[in-house]
C-alpha cells in the first residue's frame, strides 16, 4: 500500500489540477457573457470663466448634479482607498478576503456589520442603480465588477466612482458635492473636508449634515481616527480636524453670468464644457453693482450692466 501512496498522490494532484482548470474555464465564460451596462455617465455643461473657473454649471437630464470630478486632493484619494479598499489596486474587482470577514461578522451578529463591497462592486452597483445592503445583490455586483475591471482601467473605474458616489438628495459625485458643502472645487481639501466626502456615501442622507450633523461628524471622524492610525495625517492633525463643525447650509452653485450661460448653452448642444473671456471678479463686482442699483425697487426697476 505505501509503495502506492506516491502514484496515489501524483493521480489526485493531476486530477485537483485539472478540476480547478475546468472551473476557471467556466468562471471565465461566466464573466465573458456577463450583460454590461452603458459606462458612459452624463455630466452636467459648465460654462466656465476665462481662468478656468466654474461660471454655471446646469443639472443633467433627470434633474441630479453631477460634474465631471476634474482634479481631486490626493489626501482624499488616499482617505477613500483606506476606508472603502485598501486592495483595490491589487484586486480583480473582488476582495473575497473582505468578503468572508464581513460574511462572518453579519453570522456573530446577526446584522450587517461591514459590506466587504469593493469600489469595483460599488461602481457596479451604482451603474444599475441595484439595492445596497443586500446580500441578494451582491451576485450580480460581484459578476458585473469581475467583468468591469476586464473592460475597464482601474482608472477608469475610480472615475465612475467619482462622478456616481452618491451624497444625498439630487447631489451625485465628488465635484458636485465639495461645491455643494464646501462652496470650493475638490483639488484642495482640509483633512476634515475631504474625510467628509469619504464617509457620507456610505450613508448619503442619514449622514446629511444639514439635517443630522451628529451622524455626520461621526461618521466623518472615524475616517480621520482611521487615518491617523494609518499615518495620512498625524494624530495632532487628526485632532484639530475633529475639532471643526461640520457645514449646517448647503451651498448654491456657481451662477455668475446666468443669462449668458443660458443663452450659450442653447447655442452649443452636446457641449460639456464651455469657455468664455468672462472676467469672473469683474462679473462678481458688476453684478453687485446692478443689484445694489435696483435693490429696494421692486419689479419697478431693472438694470442691465
Amino acid at each position: 500500500m505505501r509503495r502506492n501512496l506516491p502514484a496515489l498522490f501524483l493521480v489526485l494532484t493531476v486530477l485537483g489540477f485539472g478540476l480547478a482548470a475546468g472551473v476557471r474555464y467556466r468562471l471565465d465564460d461566466w464573466i465573458s457573457a456577463t450583460v454590461l451596462p452603458a459606462f458612459e455617465v452624463p455630466v452636467g455643461v459648465e460654462v466656465v470663466a476665462r481662468d478656468g473657473s466654474l461660471l454655471r454649471a446646469f443639472q443633467v437630464a433627470d434633474g441630479r448634479w453631477r460634474l465631471d470630478p476634474g482634479p481631486v486632493d490626493p489626501l482624499y484619494l488616499d482617505m477613500l482607498m483606506l476606508w472603502e479598499d485598501r486592495r483595490f489596486p491589487d484586486h480583480s474587482g473582488v476582495d473575497f478576503r473582505a468578503l468572508l470577514r464581513a460574511g462572518g461578522q453579519a453570522l456573530r451578529h446577526g446584522r450587517v456589520v461591514s459590506g466587504g463591497s469593493t469600489l469595483t462592486m460599488q461602481v457596479a452597483r451604482l451603474i444599475e442603480e441595484g439595492p445596497v445592503g443586500q446580500w441578494s445583490g451582491k451576485g450580480r455586483q460581484i459578476r458585473l465588477a469581475l467583468a468591469l475591471e476586464r473592460r475597464l482601467t482601474k482608472r477608469e473605474i475610480l472615475g465612475l466612482y467619482l462622478r456616481l458616489a452618491p451624497y444625498g438628495a439630487n447631489v451625485e459625485g465628488i465635484r458636485a458635492a465639495s461645491l455643494q458643502w464646501f462652496g470650493k472645487e475638490p483639488r484642495r481639501l482640509t483633512p476634515a473636508q475631504a474625510a467628509l466626502l469619504v464617509a457620507l456615501p456610505q450613508s448619503p442622507e442619514a449622514r446629511r449634515p444639514d439635517r443630522f450633523p451628529k451622524a455626520a461628524k461621526a461618521a466623518r471622524d472615524r475616517v480621520l481616527a482611521r487615518a491617523a492610525r494609518a499615518g495620512l495625517i498625524s494624530h495632532q492633525d487628526a485632532k484639530a480636524a475633529m475639532a471643526e463643525p461640520v457645514p449646517r447650509q448647503r451651498r448654491a452653485f456657481p451662477a455668475l453670468a446666468p443669462l449668458l450661460a443660458a443663452r450659450l448653452l442653447r447655442e452649443h448642444p452636446g457641449a460639456t464644457r464651455i469657455e468664455t473671456t468672462i472676467d469672473p471678479r469683474l462679473q462678481r463686482r458688476a453684478e453687485a453693482l446692478a443689484s445694489g442699483a435696483v435693490r429696494g425697487a421692486g419689479r419697478r426697476l431693472s438694470a442691465a450692466v
